[in-house]
């Protein structure tokens, strides 16, 4: 697993991997990760369903509960696809700016 820390936010990917695999990892490396805000990116997967995003609702649930940011980058799925309660982008930098404006939102506690 790769971690590429920026200031607050950690960019999390791993190239030839399985996606339960790769949960297996996210999982395991999360106490490690849990105080950033996360952007997941899933580029290295050649296809993805919405059922493989519902995948990472639990670990998305438990950090936007402790009031950080996680986002799923990947343009395989269509975001209409995608619950509301987990958050999809199909761009790295979408997801900063996602980030960006969370962290606003919190600072302003709205």
């Amino acid at each position: 697993m790769i971690f590429d820390k920026d200031g607050n936010t950690t960019i999390v990917f791993q190239e030839k991997i399985t996606l339960a695999e790769f949960l297996k990892n996210l999982n395991e490396a999360y106490p490690r990760i849990k105080d950033d805000h996360l952007i997941i990116n899933l580029f290295s997967f050649s296809s993805l369903t919405a059922n493989d995003i519902l995948e990472f609702l639990n670990i998305s649930n438990k950090h936007r509960g402790r009031r950080k940011s996680f986002v799923l980058v990947t343009n395989k799925v269509a975001y209409d696809e995608t619950p509301d309660e987990i958050c999809v982008v199909p761009t790295l930098q979408e997801a900063r700016d996602i980030i960006e404006m969370e962290e606003i939102e919190r600072d302003l506690e709205l």
